[in-house]
C-alpha cells in the first residue's frame, strides 16, 4: 500500500532547491538539474501517486555520484576531459526513478572513485557538513555531505575499498554496502571492475533499506538459502586489537562493544591480522592493476603537459600510471595469496553471525591531507579495503562522536547475509542531529521518514530473494521456545495475523506444550498467529525435520491471504482437547488441561457407542 502524502515531490523540491542557496556548498555537486525540469518531473510524480500508482519512493530526492550514468547529466567520473553523455540511465537510477525517486543532481568524487578522502577532485575538495576544515571522505563524497545536509533524502555511491562506508561514517549516516552485484553495475564506469559496488546513502536505516530493496536485484542471483534476519542474540565478532585509532575512538568501539552485550548480543574478540593483511593488499600489491585497466587507456592519451587540459588530478594519475606496471604474474599471485587470506579470515568468523569494525580510524583535516595525501588515504581504508575482497556485505551506522568528531560503525556481513548485518546494525545506529538549514517541521529527512515508514520485510526480499510466509500458531511464535528452530534458518518475523474463521485448535500432548491446527468443516474461528519468512531451502530443512503429529500446508488467512501453516494430524485432532473458544494459544496455554491419551479417547468412544445401543 502506497503511503506517500500528495503532492511530497513538489514540496521536497521546493524545499531543497531554497536550502541549496542557504547552504552555499557547490563543491558538492559536479550537475545540478534546473528548477524547472526538477518541478516537471515532482508534478509529474504527484499525479501518479494522485491517481494511485504506487511509487514507494515518491516523495525522496536522490543524488547520484557522477561515475553512475543519470540520462541527460555528463558522466565526468571527476574528469572534465573523460566526461560523455550518457542516453539511459545507469540500471540502479533507472530503478529508483521508477519507485519515485526524483534526481536532484550528480555529485563531486574522488576522480575516478580512486580515493577515501574526498580532495581529489578538480571540481574542488569536499568538505565536512559539520566542520568545514575537516574531510568528507570518499570517494563518494558529494553523495554523503548531500544526504548529511539533508539535501536530499538518499543518494548512489560507490564502493570498492571504502568509498560508500567511509564518507557515511565521518558525516554521521547510514551507508548500506550490499553483497557484490546483487545491485548491477550497469552504466557504473568502473574502478577495479571485479569489486565494484553500488551503494546507497540514507539519514536512516530504514530509508536506506527501502531504496536498496527497490535498487537491487535481478543481476547477481539471491540463493535459496539465504538468511532473512539475524537471531534475537547474534554472536558478534571484533577485533582484538585496533590499529591506527586514537585512543578516545578505541574507547568509543568499546562502550559499543559493552552496548551491544548489554542488549544480549554475544561479542568476542578474534585475531584480525588475515583482515588487514588482504586491506594492504588491495593498493600495496598487484591488485591495483585493475585501476588501470578500468581508466588507464584514458590517462595514456595526455602527458603531463596536457593533463591539466582533462582536469587530471596529479595524485590520482601517479596511482593509475603505477597500477599499469605491474606484471601480470603479480596479479595471479596476489589474488592466489587473497583467497588464502579469505580462508583464513572466514574460519575465524565461523559461528559469528557478522564482524563489527569501526568505519574509519580517524577524522583527518584538509591541511593534514595536504600534507600526505596517499599516507593519510592509506590509513582511512585500514578496516574498508578487505570487504569487498572478501565478496562481504556491510552496513555503516552512525553511532556517536568523538572529540567532535561523527564516530562509525560497522557490521560486516558475509555473502549474500546482508539482512543480518541490517539487523545488527539496528541495534546500534544513533539518530543523527537534523541540520539547521530548514523552517521548523520542513526538515525532509524527518518528514520523509514518517511518509516511508520501516518495512517488516527485509530488503533483500523487497529486492527479488524468494521468501516463503509460513504461519505459526503455538510454540514457533516470537519468544517461545521453539521459535530459535526458525531464527536457525534465518527466517524473518514479519508480524502477526490471523486466520481465517475455518479452523480449530486443540492442545497437544507433546514436549514443549503445542497446539494443532484442523480445517473444520464448520464451526471454525479466527485464529491468532504470526508470520515468519523462510528461504525456500531453510522450509525445506524444516519440513524435513518435522515431527508428528505436525504437518505443513496451506492456509487461508483472515485477508483472503494463503501461506504456509502448521496443522495437525486427524489422529492428534481427534485426541487433544478442543480450546478454539481461546482464539490465541498464548491465551490458552495456562488454562487447558492435558489431552487425553489415545487409550481413554477409545474408551469414551465405546461408551459413547455403548450408550446409544450401539
Amino acid at each position: 500500500m502506497n503511503t506517500v502524502t500528495i503532492g511530497a515531490a513538489s514540496t521536497r523540491v521546493r524545499v531543497a532547491l531554497a536550502a541549496l542557496e542557504t547552504v552555499d556548498r557547490p563543491e558538492i555537486w559536479i550537475t545540478l538539474r534546473g528548477a524547472d525540469d526538477l518541478l516537471a518531473e515532482a508534478a509529474a510524480i504527484d499525479a501518479a501517486v494522485a491517481g494511485g500508482a504506487e511509487l514507494p519512493l515518491a516523495g525522496l530526492l536522490l543524488a547520484v555520484k557522477n561515475n553512475v550514468d543519470v540520462a541527460g547529466i555528463p558522466t565526468t567520473a571527476a574528469c572534465p576531459g573523460f566526461a560523455y553523455l550518457p542516453e539511459k540511465d545507469a540500471e540502479p537510477v533507472a530503478r529508483l526513478r521508477a519507485a519515485g525517486a526524483l534526481v536532484l543532481g550528480a555529485t563531486n568524487l574522488d576522480q575516478f572513485a580512486t580515493g577515501l578522502v574526498g580532495t581529489r577532485s578538480p571540481y574542488g575538495a569536499v568538505r565536512d557538513s559539520r566542520r568545514p576544515d575537516y574531510i568528507s571522505g570518499g570517494s563518494s563524497s558529494g553523495s554523503a555531505v548531500a544526504v548529511a545536509l539533508g539535501l536530499v533524502d538518499v543518494a548512489i555511491g560507490t564502493d570498492t575499498a571504502g568509498s560508500g562506508r567511509v564518507p557515511a561514517g565521518l558525516q554521521g549516516i547510514v551507508g548500506i554496502k550490499p553483497t557484490l552485484d546483487v545491485v548491477s553495475t550497469a552504466g557504473v564506469v568502473p574502478a577495479c571492475r571485479s569489486w565494484d559496488a553500488v551503494t546507497i546513502f540514507a539519514r536512516h536505516l530504514s530509508t536506506a533499506e527501502l531504496a536498496m530493496g527497490a535498487m537491487a536485484g535481478g543481476y547477481r542471483a539471491w540463493p535459496a538459502d539465504i538468511r532473512l534476519a539475524a537471531p534475537e542474540k547474534p554472536r558478534v565478532a571484533y577485533p582484538a586489537s585496533l590499529p591506527a585509532l586514537p585512543e578516545a575512538w578505541a574507547a568509543e568501539f568499546h562502550r559499543n562493544i559493552d552496548r551491544l552485550k548489554a542488549l544480549g548480543v554475544e561479542a568476542e574478540a578474534i585475531e584480525f591480522d588475515a583482515f588487514l593483511k588482504a586491506a594492504r593488499l588491495l593498493y600495496d600489491g598487484g591488485l591495483v592493476a585493475e585501476r588501470y585497466a578500468a581508466v588507464g587507456g584514458f590517462l595514456e592519451m595526455y602527458d603531463g603537459e596536457t593533463d591539466s587540459q582533462a582536469g587530471i588530478d596529479p595524485t590520482v594519475e601517479g596511482i593509475i600510471r603505477a597500477a599499469g606496471k605491474v606484471p601480470a604474474h603479480q596479479y595471479v599471485s596476489d589474488t592466489a595469496t587473497l583467497e588464502a587470506l579469505k580462508q583464513k579470515a572466514m574460519a575465524q568468523l565461523e559461528g559469528f553471525d557478522a564482524l563489527l569494525v569501526p568505519t574509519t580510524p580517524f577524522h583527518p583535516t584538509l591541511a593534514e591531507v595536504a600534507v600526505d595525501p596517499v599516507g593519510v588515504n592509506s590509513l582511512m581504508g585500514t578496516y574498508t579495503n578487505f570487504c569487498n575482497l572478501f565478496d562481504l556485505c556491510a552496513v555503516a551506522v552512525p553511532s556517536g562522536e568523538v572529540d567532535g568528531a561523527q564516530f562509525g560503525l560497522t557490521v560486516v556481513g558475509r555473502t549474500f547475509d546482508d539482512a543480518v548485518a541490517a539487523d545488527i546494525a539496528r541495534l546500534l545506529e544513533a539518530t543523527p542531529d537534523v541540520p539547521v538549514l530548514f523552517a521548523e517541521g520542513a526538515a525532509p529527512a524527518a518528514a520523509n521518514e514518517t511518509v516511508h515508514p520501516s518495512s517488516s520485510v527485509p530488503w533483500p526480499v523487497a529486492a527479488g530473494a524468494a521468501a516463503v510466509p509460513l504461519v505459526v500458531v503455538g510454540a514457533h511464535r516470537k519468544g517461545q521456545p521453539l521459535a530459535p528452530q526458525l531464527e536457525a534458518l534465518g527466517a524473518a518475523w514479519a508480524g502477526p495475523v490471523r486466520t481465517a474463521a475455518r479452523y480449530r485448535m486443540v492442545s497437544l500432548d507433546t514436549v514443549p506444550p503445542k497446539p494443532g491446527i484442523y480445517r473444520a468443516e464448520d464451526g471454525g474461528a479466527e485464529l491468532v498467529g504470526e508470520r515468519w519468512l523462510v528461504s525456500e531451502a531453510g522450509l525445506g530443512a524444516f519440513l524435513a525435520a518435522l515431527p508428528e503429529p505436525m504437518l505443513l500446508g496451506s492456509m487461508e488467512l483472515a485477508d483472503g491471504s494463503r501461506a504456509v501453516g502448521f496443522a495437525c494430524d486427524a489422529v492428534a485432532a481427534a485426541q487433544g482437547d478442543d480450546i478454539t473458544r481461546y482464539g490465541d494459544w498464548l491465551a490458552a496455554k495456562d488454562h487447558v488441561t492435558q489431552p487425553k491419551s489415545v487409550w481413554q479417547t477409545l474408551g469414551d468412544a465405546a461408551l459413547a457407542g455403548f450408550s446409544r445401543g450401539a
